[in-house]
């Protein structure tokens, strides 16, 4: 099964996460963070993609040995999930946020029959809102939904709370928690900032900064 701490290694190391208790970043929920993660930048260092998709595809695989079809959410998730399809010679379709404004008005992209039993591919997860919006799409397709891997997860209790209610399996590669403790034994964040960054994983929506 999947290294959490080797995969978070790995984000660590090409800087596709960013620590900065003390000016945090804005998400666009208007939500203060002191981490941001963009897993977009890992696919511009080809060994570090390589190992990240292998690991995709090893949980795909052993968690969900019957996916008929993968779905990437778009835009972060579509080039991990044709990554993942191509390696797992699985047919593969992307999801858009919403339905195109012109040509065929599609939100689905790509073919797809009724009943197929599909896996979504996800880069992050949050609060998992916008994850479970792709996960509805597709079920008003016709599509049965056997779960959703990512890359990463902040881990927040509503995330679970949320996939929990909607009966969603759902496995990521690594998170939050080890993240942090792997940058605090790294030296790249003071215990001070451990307590910092810790704390806001509990309540992201009321933290203010430091």
């Amino acid at each position: 099964m999947t290294d959490a701490k080797v995969v978070a290694e790995k984000l660590l190391q090409v800087n596709a996460v960013k620590l900065n208790p003390e000016n945090p970043f804005t998400w666009a929920s208007g939500w203060k963070s002191p981490i941001y993660c963009d897993n977009r930048r890992v696919l511009s260092f080809p060994f570090i993609r390589d190992y990240i998709k292998s690991e995709l595809c090893n949980v795909v695989f052993e968690k969900f040995p019957d996916a008929e079809l993968l779905a990437g959410v778009a835009t972060a998730g579509i080039a991990w999930g044709a990554m993942v399809a191509d390696q797992l010679k699985l047919p593969y379709i992307y999801v858009r946020p919403r339905p195109k404004e012109h040509g065929l008005g599609n939100q689905i992209e790509g073919f797809y029959e009724r009943g197929q039993k599909v896996v979504v591919i996800e880069d992050l997860v949050s609060t998992g809102k916008s994850s479970l919006q792709v996960v509805d799409v597709l079920k008003e397709a016709g599509l049965e939904i056997e779960g959703m891997v990512s890359i990463f997860t902040y881990g927040f209790p509503i995330a679970t709370e949320v996939f929990s209610r909607a009966g969603i399996k759902y496995f990521p590669l690594t998170d939050y928690p080890t993240l942090i403790q792997l940058a605090a034994e790294k030296q790249i964040v003071s215990s001070d900032h451990l307590d910092i960054l810790l704390k806001w994983q509990t309540d992201p929506a009321g933290w203010k900064g430091v």
